[in-house]
């Protein structure tokens, strides 16, 4: 299965010598990639971005160690024992390898299209969900999947250790983490919203009391909003006859970090192209995965009334989306991204003729620097889920624009409990509504624009990576099997 090196502090001896840590992390993804060298070896780096590189740096120096899926094939190798010799960051990985169609069905099938759906409230109950032989079969995968990391935490855990586990992927750890290991102080910690009770009575019983016995039997549960904690709280009490500790810990941006990659030459370049190609037009600019829960489509929509409303405006402002593909391997995802491509070539269409050039500037591909770019220069970010757990983009744009740009905020995001005060409120399924907002973030005057855009970047940098592992850290308290 897996192999590791000696992690550094907390580090005992577990079984079949095995070198434990006292501090573990798991996660459905490794913080970085793996990749093989021209010797044979294999080399392990920082990711380019998102969660599991954020941690990462979090977690240097403290002797972690990350358990992770194996999901490529160098990660597999890895998994079967082949050393990793050159090692970008400070931690110790172990890759849980399981057969590619288990991973399949429990990543694809329940992960990623019923709990994703079941806690961003995308489910229409006409047509979906469905829970047929095929999903029993997916949620027996799950339930393997689950308990392998489980086996996999126990086997590395120092005696007394903290455990995080992150995520939706890993709800069911803690009922085996519990049995297998009850000295461990656990946490599990939610980046997505949370379903309510009437939302999770969808699921087969049997699978609801699962999911919620599972996350109630971690010594505490974590969210980024006190939104999504309480209807956790609720959905337990409906679920589970144990309810642990429930916190809330909004993750913020690594400013420092942030502001230091927006100003590497690429992002300047690239910043310079884009001016160039907007020819000094007021910038309406978003930045996401192509998802359905993003809400991209009525983001669309909203600017094609913002124009409707205001025509003056068709030869002032651009909207310009940065998006970038995600979980392409189902169909529900790919769907959406042909229709946010259909909706943008109908809008430009319709407004070139009067603007001398299309409206939209919709750029594809998960170029960084490309969409550092575009945050750095906004008038207005846009950022309007239907729901988010968080939604960092909504923090990094106000830590790397220099325009002093303004916010239009759904308050379904995370994001809004902290930002709200400072941002144009978006209610994300009303179109009208937000082109208004739109139309206002626009208009603000320039000295509030200007302390809006302070406060947001005071508010967005917080509690970055490093300050919130230690919030989650402290909530964690010794399992217990909830019964």
């Amino acid at each position: 299965m897996g192999r590791r090196e000696s992690s550094g502090s907390g580090a005992g001896q577990g079984v079949e010598g095995m070198t434990t840590s006292g501090l573990v992390v798991a996660a459905n993804r490794a913080p970085g990639t793996i990749r093989r060298l021209e010797d044979g070896g294999f080399a392990v780096g920082h990711g380019a971005g998102g969660l599991a590189p954020s941690l990462a740096r979090a977690l240097e120096g403290r002797g972690a160690l990350w358990v992770a899926a194996a999901l490529s094939d160098a990660e597999r190798m890895v998994a079967s024992g082949s050393p990793v010799s050159n090692s970008g960051m400070d931690i110790d990985l172990d890759f849980v390898d399981l057969p590619a169609e288990v991973v399949a069905a429990a990543y694809n099938v329940v992960a990623n299209t019923t709990l994703w759906y079941l806690h961003h409230g995308l489910f229409d109950r006409i047509r979906r969900p469905i829970f047929d032989r095929h999903w029993h079969d997916a949620w027996r995968s799950y339930v393997a999947y689950n308990t392998a990391f489980a086996e996999r935490i126990a086997r590395g855990a120092a005696p007394g250790a903290t455990v995080v586990v992150n995520d939706y992927h890993l709800s069911l750890v803690g009922s085996d983490l519990a049995r297998l290991r009850p000295d461990l102080n656990t946490v599990h910690f939610t980046h997505t919203p949370f379903a309510t009770p009437e939302e999770l009575s969808v699921l087969p019983s049997e699978a609801a009391r699962a999911l919620m016995d599972g996350m109630c039997s971690f010594g505490a549960v974590g969210f980024h909003t006190a939104l999504w904690r309480d209807r956790f709280l609720a959905s337990a009490s409906v679920w589970s006859a144990t309810v642990p500790v429930a916190f809330v810990a909004p993750l913020g941006s690594d400013a420092e970090q942030l502001r230091a990659s927006a100003a590497a030459t690429e992002v300047a370049e690239a910043r310079e192209a884009l001016r160039t190609r907007t020819a000094g037009k007021r910038l309406i600019v978003r930045s996401d995965r192509i998802e359905p829960s993003k809400n991209i489509v009525r983001g669309v929509l909203a600017f094609q009334e913002l124009l409707d409303s205001a025509p003056e405006l068709i030869s002032e402002v651009r909207l310009v989306m940065r998006l970038y593909a995600s979980r392409t391997g189902l169909a529900d995802y790919l769907a959406y991204g042909a229709e946010i491509d259909r909706v943008t070539e109908r809008v430009n269409e319709r407004f070139t003729r009067d603007a001398g050039e299309p409206v939209i500037e919709l750029d594809r591909g998960d170029n960084f620097a490309a969409s550092l770019a575009a945050l750095s220069i906004y008038d207005v970010l846009l950022v309007n889920p239907i729901r988010d757990g968080m939604n960092l983009v909504a923090k990094e744009g106000p830590l790397v624009n220099i325009t002093e740009g303004a916010l239009a905020l759904s308050d379904q995001a995370g994001a809004f409990a902290e930002l709200g005060t400072y941002s144009t409120r978006i209610e994300p399924f009303d179109v009208t509504g937000t082109a208004a907002a739109l139309a206002d973030a626009l208009a603000l005057d320039p000295a509030e624009r200007a302390h809006r855009s302070v406060k947001l970047a005071e508010a967005a940098a917080l509690l970055p990576p490093a300050k919130w592992l230690d919030e989650v850290i402290r909530y964690a308290r010794p399992a217990t099997l909830a019964s």
